[in-house]
């Protein structure tokens, strides 16, 4: 659904250089589709990137000038979308006020059964944790000289499953995720110093298109008693990466109607 004429009016008119930017992986559907759309409707440039071209499942203002088609799972590719990435940031002035690594897979065995540690595949092992994991690591050293120009901030999508046995998301997805929180913790002590926070945000049970059969049982337990939405997330997503934010920085902020408790 693209943006409507009086929200796109609305959009502040601004010249290259003077627009925040951000770069999310992951953009095309659910929450990441919730945050593109958010961002746009608050003045920013979205750069975004994924193994597919440009969906115009989710639209927004410059949406296909603005995507670089990446694999996150080959790391030469992704070096490759990296050095891209930085070349489109100088009509900026070489500043990325925002990086948000929401881009995730999670491989599924025969009708969607979870793999478990004992039957995940080491190709998938390697697969889950290169998008899941490396991708973020790289994507952040790669473009931290634009992050640094413009003191800005990092966002990693974690998972409810990262802190516990999920009876849904694999073995690897979770591993993958515990290992994503623990990188946030490292990327804020290192890139404090630099001007650049990072934080990471981790989901619960949010209604998208791709939740598991039984997710309802899950749902009766919390203490909301509702599944999260999109808007909520991107919502939590915004805050990270504006001056609202700007002494948090190392923290994972938890989006999962008591969940975690």
């Amino acid at each position: 659904m693209s943006l409507p004429p009086h929200v796109l009016a609305a959009l502040p008119k601004t010249e290259p250089g003077q627009r925040p930017v951000m770069l999310l992986t992951g953009a095309s559907r659910g929450i990441g589709h919730a945050t593109v759309k958010l961002f746009a409707m608050n003045g920013w440039r979205i750069l975004s990137c994924s193994r597919q071209p440009f969906s115009d499942k989710c639209p927004w203002p410059s949406g296909a000038d603005d995507h670089v088609q990446i694999d996150l799972a080959d790391p030469e590719d992704t070096m490759r979308g990296i050095a891209e990435i930085k070349e489109r940031l100088k009509a900026e002035g070489g500043k990325l006020n925002a990086l948000v690594n929401n881009a995730a897979i999670s491989p599924k065995g025969a009708n969607g059964k979870r793999l478990g540690a004992a039957n995940t595949t080491f190709n998938d092992w390697h697969n889950v944790f290169q998008v899941n994991f490396f991708a973020p690591i790289m994507l952040a050293r790669g473009l931290l000289d634009e992050l640094k120009a413009a003191k800005g901030t990092i966002v990693n999508v974690t998972s409810i499953a990262g802190s516990r046995v999920h009876p849904f998301a694999g073995a690897a997805y979770g591993t993958s995720k515990a290992a994503l929180a623990a990188l946030t913790r490292e990327m804020a002590s290192d890139f404090g110093p630099m001007g650049v926070r990072v934080n990471a945000i981790s989901p619960g049970e949010i209604d998208t298109s791709i939740l598991s059969p039984g997710t309802e049982k899950i749902v009766e337990t919390l203490p909301l008693n509702r599944l999260g939405k999109t808007e909520e997330v991107a919502r939590a997503i915004l805050f990270l990466c504006t001056e609202q934010s700007s002494y948090v920085t190392g923290a994972e902020l938890h989006i999962n109607g008591g969940q975690h408790v």
